[in-house]
């Protein structure tokens, strides 16, 4: 039997090294998102099965606290409601999920937080796109092979994890997205 903890742990440290050159994208993002915060903006987190997950705990990051107290700062988990999910999957498709509700609870001036290990989730993407055209920012986080999102050149800012393993890559973006929660924890936002 292989050691599987061994073969794991080898590909964790090589993303994690290879993970470096995404760092400017990282403070583009924790920038993008305190400007939006500091004038009254709020964050829309969205993303299927783990980077739902993440989008959750971000969120919860944001309006609880990450490390210090501060005063709860407006971010919304678009996953995290399975009646608003399901009626509009019902009425809309899926596909439409996060969309209906960028349009629904977005304006513009607001940052849209994209979670999407492929790339080719339809239901990100089009509220990725429909963010765009109704002026709210967007930040993508997804791996290295993501052939949808190279057709999505608008986005303000693409963190493209170094690797094509999908563990690999949700553990770099929960990374991720606690550097930009310390980073805004660090910044006071009245």
């Amino acid at each position: 039997m292989k050691n599987i903890w061994e073969e794991a742990y080898r590909e964790l440290e090589y993303t994690v090294k290879a993970l470096k050159p995404v760092e400017p994208y990282v403070y583009r993002a924790l920038n993008i998102i305190v400007e939006s915060l500091s004038k009254g903006g709020k964050i829309l987190a969205c993303g299927n099965g783990g980077s739902a997950s993440d989008a959750q705990h971000f969120a919860a990051e944001i309006v609880g606290k990450f490390k210090s107290d501060r005063f709860g700062l407006p971010a919304i988990a678009l996953p995290s409601d399975s009646v608003i999910l399901t009626a509009i999957s019902n009425d809309y498709g899926y596909e439409n999920v996060f969309l209906r509700q960028v349009e629904a609870l977005g304006k513009p001036g607001d940052v849209l937080l994209a979670i999407s290990t492929s790339g080719k989730s339809k239901s990100v993407n089009n509220a990725v796109e429909f963010a765009h055209k109704f002026g709210i920012k967007t930040v993508y986080l997804t791996g290295a092979e993501n052939p949808t999102v190279k057709d999505l050149n608008y986005i303000d800012v693409l963190i493209k994890v170094p690797s094509n393993s999908t563990q690999r890559i949700q553990e770099m973006h929960r990374f991720i997205l606690h550097v930009i929660a310390e980073g805004i924890d660090s910044i006071k936002i009245a």
